[in-house]
């Protein structure tokens, strides 16, 4: 005679949260979802699921600038001298990154360009502020704003990334360069 399972407190917990994340994400959601088999998805990661969702459709909209407080403002580099742009990059560097903005393929630029860069591009960007432990916001180096690949193909891609480039374009990447100035930012935990 099979004994009757009893779930502990754990799994009552964990299934009331999902009910509460499943009411709460309810108004948000369109046909896409319904494409995840969440039958197939244990519990507490359907919850995780849900929470980072619903962490989305809350998120408030804001220049990354205002993310701080006071708001993060950086003042033209051609008013700092080499020094103070180093000194100033590397501290921006640390608070970009207290708020989980982790700079990619940044080994390219000098230090005046990286913190100029910053300045006029990261920092007015308006972006979803995504508040979960870890949620990082990746920000490309290489992009520009016409979406043309040649930096991150010369300096960071890889041989197959390169060779992929190529038989997708019909046409060669840019010759292969080491980058100048090399960092060691901090990373997205893995």
């Amino acid at each position: 005679m099979p004994l009757a399972h009893h779930p502990d407190p754990e799994e009552i917990e964990c299934l009331l949260r999902n009910g509460e994340l499943r009411t709460a994400i309810e108004p948000f959601l369109d046909e896409a979802i319904w494409e995840i088999d969440f039958r197939q998805l244990p519990t507490p990661v359907e919850n995780r699921f849900l929470e980072s969702m619903l962490a989305w459709e809350l998120a408030p909209v804001a220049p990354i600038a205002r993310w701080f407080t006071p708001i993060l403002s950086l003042q033209p580099a051609c008013t700092l001298d080499d020094d103070r742009v180093r000194e100033r990059l590397w501290q921006t560097i640390d608070t970009l990154y207290s708020k989980r903005i982790v700079l990619d393929f940044t080994d390219h630029l000098s230090d005046r360009e990286l913190y100029s860069l910053i300045r006029r591009d990261i920092l007015p960007s308006t972006v979803k502020q995504v508040d979960l432990p870890d949620n990082y916001l990746h920000w490309d180096c290489s992009a520009d704003e016409a979406g043309d690949p040649s930096v991150w193909l010369a300096y960071y891609a890889s041989d197959e990334e390169r060779e992929e480039w190529r038989l997708e374009e019909g046409r060669d990447p840019p010759p292969r360069q080491v980058p100048s100035y090399p960092r060691a930012l901090p990373v997205a935990p893995v």
